[in-house]
């Protein structure tokens, strides 16, 4: 879509400032437009000819290369978005995915860690070195607050307010949100925050919480790199562990235990509890297992 750039820039300046779209979402949706811009340019299709066919000729190419279906229902949001965009802006005639249906987006059960092995991977981390404290604090504040990754390295000093136990949280779209600090949690961020900890880490002026070996902000892939080796310390395999997998748990756990999913809701930042919903699953599935298992008439 080279001959569309200016429009591009235009459109991603419209999402950010009129549609408050996060930065995430935009490189999103700048990755799949560029991907579809290279398809339609070996198809020499200009932005102003593509039609519903070729929309739809595209889905049918993203399925081929075997892309998930989550990945090929955001590609269709992305094109849905631009096209809009075009077609209020009066830049083409009609928009071709007014029409389009979308692929079938199976609903994917998240695959949480058991309470046991949640337990044996913190308890596991000593708070002797620096980074030891650090990734202690990391992986507490992934299940003990849910938050999502991108979150937990935004985290600031001044977020952190030990006298009520709660941390301000900043997701999606810019919303903010206050967090329970448990004692686990606090315990670990109090340890970090020692003199033995971050501050021996700081090499450059920053408020951020979470920082590197080298002293700056810690990325999502320094986050990556932790909690694969922590857990592959534990015996837990790599493949099934990530950030998102603490924020799965911590959702799961605390409906197994009985937490009112409003409250889950609040806590993980959904705006549609229809997006909590999706763990009660996991739990429903828990509870049948071990009813199956240890009533006396489940096999009657």
């Amino acid at each position: 879509m080279s001959d569309a750039e200016p429009l591009l820039d235009e459109y991603f300046v419209w999402l950010t400032v009129e549609k408050g779209r996060s930065r995430a979402t935009i490189q999103a949706y700048r990755r799949d437009l560029a991907r579809f811009g290279v398809w339609a340019s070996e198809q020499r299709l200009a932005l102003a000819d593509v039609a519903p066919g070729d929309i739809d000729r595209y889905l049918v190419v993203l399925q081929d290369q075997a892309r998930a279906p989550a990945s090929i229902a955001r590609a269709l949001a992305s094109l849905r978005g631009w096209y809009g965009f075009l077609a209020d802006e009066r830049r083409i005639a009609a928009d071709p995915t007014a029409h389009v249906r979308g692929t079938h987006r199976g609903r994917s059960l998240p695959h949480p860690l058991g309470e046991e092995e949640v337990l044996r991977l913190l308890d596991s981390i000593p708070a002797t070195s620096a980074l030891d404290r650090r990734d202690r604090a990391l992986l507490e504040l992934l299940y003990g607050t849910g938050c999502r990754v991108s979150e937990a390295i935004g985290i600031r000093l001044e977020d952190l307010d030990f006298d009520e136990e709660l941390i301000k949280v900043t997701g999606k779209g810019s919303k903010q949100r206050l967090v329970p600090m448990g004692r686990t949690l606090r315990s670990a961020l109090v340890d970090y925050l020692a003199p033995q900890g971050r501050a021996s880490l700081l090499r450059a002026r920053t408020s951020i919480l979470l920082l590197n070996g080298r002293g700056t902000p810690l990325s999502r892939q320094g986050v990556d790199g932790i909690i694969a080796r922590r857990a592959l310390a534990v015996g837990i395999e790599r493949r099934r562990i990530s950030a998102h997998v603490f924020r799965h748990s911590c959702a799961t756990h605390m409906l197994a235990h009985g937490a009112d999913i409003r409250v889950v809701q609040e806590l993980l930042g959904h705006s549609s509890i229809a997006t909590t919903q999706i763990y009660t699953a996991v739990s429903v599935s828990s509870l049948q297992q071990v009813y199956r298992e240890a009533h006396p008439r489940a096999h009657g």
